[in-house]
């Protein structure tokens, strides 16, 4: 029996609150994935931010070594892990061996189960139990006779702005995964400064961050294929509360909420994202009022862009999610000549982003 309720909330509270572990769904890892599969061969990927035992980045990777031609797979998590072990796929029973290394639920959980934050090296996979398919099963069995793969436990708490953490990086050559949604901007910085590929999700309205806009505009950072609208799924952690939108708890108890204005962000080429935006709109004056302080005209959906106009256009952030670098040129974010927010007849709409046509 499932349970729903609804309430406001989003990953922007989500963030303010410190509510950080958001678990994505592996259907939404796939389909986003499946666009990049060729630039993962011979790759190192890390997977950080997500705890080995319950992130469906490392199963999908890990399950997909072969198929992706992975050269080393790593993962490490945050301490303590809230759900370590618990709930989603490398289960005890895929542990053999390792049981001393499992940290169990109590049955009455006061706060958080204390546990140690771990590293996964993956080098090699093999179906080592014979069944003719390589698993997580596989995996398991490795780790349980060491070979050539390595589970460790960090010196620290797995902060991704940790030494240890950063020296993983450093052997990365992609880096995948959900980050802590408070530390998005320091997150993408770091990966930025260390001149890393990477794709990670995150909230739409981090488009407006000027270290990511920056970015957007240098051609540095776009979004992902997959997601454009709409809302995601996320599995939460027991103790969070379920106070979003739409939220649920399935029949096993565990928690999900869903999440509006959900992106991936990327420095990952892929073919879509050079396919010319179909516009079909003419330049009428009355129908795009111009800005008071800035010479350029309004546009409130990025289908109604206008197909025989040159000049300056505001467009919403959403634009992104159609952006042709080949197309459009990215030329300012949200102020007008007098360095303040875009006004059209003394109001300002949402943050509006100036392109021309190339």
């Amino acid at each position: 029996m499932e349970k729903k309720s609804s309430s406001n909330n989003n990953l922007h509270k989500a963030s303010k609150e410190k509510k950080d572990e958001f678990y994505t769904q592996l259907v939404d890892i796939e389909k986003e994935l499946k666009h990049y599969k060729s630039q993962f061969r011979g790759k190192v990927v890390y997977c950080n931010c997500d705890d080995p035992f319950e992130s469906n980045f490392f199963k999908y990777f890990a399950s997909n070594f072969k198929e992706l031609g992975l050269k080393r797979l790593i993962a490490t998590s945050y301490k303590p892990s809230p759900i370590a072990n618990t709930e989603l796929v490398l289960q005890p029973s895929l542990l053999l061996g390792y049981e001393d290394k499992i940290v169990r639920q109590p049955v009455e959980p006061k706060g958080r189960p204390k546990v140690t934050a771990n590293k996964f090296i993956i080098n090699e996979v093999d179906d080592i139990d014979g069944d003719g398919a390589f698993d997580l099963r596989d995996i398991a069995e490795q780790l349980k006779v060491n070979k050539n793969n390595e589970w460790l436990p960090l010196k620290g708490e797995g902060d991704f702005r940790s030494k240890e953490s950063i020296e993983l990086l450093k052997q990365a050559d992609i880096v995948v995964t959900n980050p802590p949604f408070s530390l998005f901007r320091e997150y993408i910085s770091q990966l930025v400064e260390y001149n890393k590929k990477f794709l990670i999700i995150g909230n739409v309205n981090s488009i407006t961050y000027k270290e990511c806009f920056k970015l957007i505009k240098d051609n540095k950072l776009w979004l992902g294929a997959s997601i454009h609208s709409g809302d995601r799924e996320f599995q939460v952690p027991d103790d969070y509360p379920l106070n979003a939108a739409s939220s649920r708890i399935d029949s096993d108890g565990k928690k999900y909420i869903r999440v509006k204005g959900v992106r991936w962000f990327t420095n990952l080429d892929y073919e879509e994202r050079h396919e010319n935006l179909v516009l079909y709109k003419t330049y009428i004056p009355k129908e795009y009022p111009k800005y008071d302080n800035y010479d350029g005209i309004n546009v409130d959906k990025t289908a109604d862009i206008p197909v025989d106009y040159n000049g300056a256009i505001g467009v919403p952030i959403t634009f992104l999610d159609k952006y042709n670098p080949e197309q459009f040129e990215i030329v300012k974010f949200r102020k007008g000549d007098n360095d303040k927010d875009l006004v059209i007849n003394g109001k300002s709409p949402y943050f509006r982003i100036i392109i021309k046509k190339r």
